[in-house]
């Protein structure tokens, strides 16, 4: 039991500097390159979950385990495909919300898509831990 809330605990803090990297990679779709909400979340979602594959690979698991590291991250972008789902669902949900509030204010707009990604990635934590543990690093 200590382990797996090692292994949690772990899992979390690559989470929160992958969100760091899906911020990134929004802005520059969004800001940079010009794309929509949805396409540019899109784009980031797949860097940050590459990234976060990556740490917990050799960070939280400490052990690549065997096969084609290829295979690997694909398995892992399958399994996560769940808490992915779930993290885009509250992405989207926030970002409509709060762009149709109109009694948001305007300073606080343009940090709209950010924190529906924070909220996103936290609904989708325990679910692509469990997920992540039992099929892609076992």
């Amino acid at each position: 039991m200590k382990q797996v809330a090692s292994e949690f605990v772990r899992f979390a803090v690559v989470g929160t500097a992958g969100l760091f990297v899906d911020m990134a990679a929004l802005f520059v779709e969004l800001d940079l390159i010009g794309l929509g909400y949805i396409a540019g979340r899109g784009v980031s979602y797949l860097a940050a979950a590459t990234f976060t594959w990556a740490c917990n690979r050799w960070i939280t698991f400490a052990n690549p385990g065997s096969g084609r590291a290829v295979t690997q991250w694909a398995r892992f972008l399958v399994v996560n495909s769940a808490g992915g789902a779930v993290n885009f669902a509250v992405y989207v949900f926030v970002v409509a919300t709060l762009t149709a509030d109109r009694t948001l204010p305007a300073d606080v707009g343009p940090y709209v898509p950010y924190i529906g990604v924070a909220l996103g990635s936290v609904s989708g934590l325990i679910v692509n831990f469990t997920l992540s543990k039992r099929f892609v690093f076992r």
